[in-house]
């Protein structure tokens, strides 16, 4: 996969978890050249990140509190806020997302992301004419 840094894009938690989880060498290697980019990763991804990951790893809570900070470092992280949820509300009505989802969406918009990659979501739809979904692992 190619990607344009140049263009700022947003990840979804399930790219987050790809990046430590997969025995998958393909997945994990996209998931982590997503995250070398400086990618824009709401709060909200990162509150699923730590739940998802504490269930799954049988590590420490330090020990997943310490990978999330290793990542982190790469990205450029959306902070939720009224507005966001606000605009996660709008998203909801009119497209009929999941709460967390439209969260995530939102902070994307916000930060002003053109592209949004994530495995959650039908690949190639466009939100608000200005977001993208995509599909990594093609």
């Amino acid at each position: 996969m190619k990607l344009i840094t140049m263009i700022r894009y947003a990840l979804d938690t399930n790219i987050l978890i790809y990046n430590h989880l997969l025995d998958d060498v393909g997945k994990r290697s996209i998931a982590h050249e997503l995250l070398t980019h400086n990618p824009v990763v709401s709060t909200q991804a990162v509150s699923e990140y730590l739940n998802v990951m504490k269930r799954l790893l049988p590590i420490s809570k330090a020990e997943i509190l310490k990978l999330c900070a290793e990542w982190m470092q790469e990205c450029k992280i959306k902070s939720v806020d009224g507005n966001t949820v606000r605009l996660a509300e709008r998203l909801v009505s009119k497209y009929d997302f999941q709460i967390f989802d439209a969260i995530i969406i939102a902070s994307a918009l916000e930060a002003g992301c053109r592209t949004l990659y994530t495995e959650d979501l039908q690949h190639n739809m466009v939100i608000e004419r200005t977001l993208t979904v995509v599909y990594p692992f093609l």
